[in-house]
């Protein structure tokens, strides 16, 4: 699917407003080994790695 100069503004504009980034590093190797998890999982490895985090948050908040 192509896209066009206004939507590649438009995304850009949205991730601006709307989001914050994080970035982590793994050991060599194991970026694969998350994102077969992930596939399997129906999940992009962001999509898993947020659930992930907000799930340990979850349960340590609850001790």
């Amino acid at each position: 699917m192509a896209t066009n100069e206004s939507q590649r503004k438009a995304s850009k504009k949205y991730i601006t407003e709307k989001l914050d980034e994080v970035r982590f590093r793994v050991p060599k190797g194991e970026r694969e080994i998350l994102k077969k998890h992930a596939e399997k999982m129906g999940e992009s490895v962001n999509a898993f790695i947020y659930r992930a985090v907000k799930e340990t948050m979850e349960r340590d908040n609850q001790k």
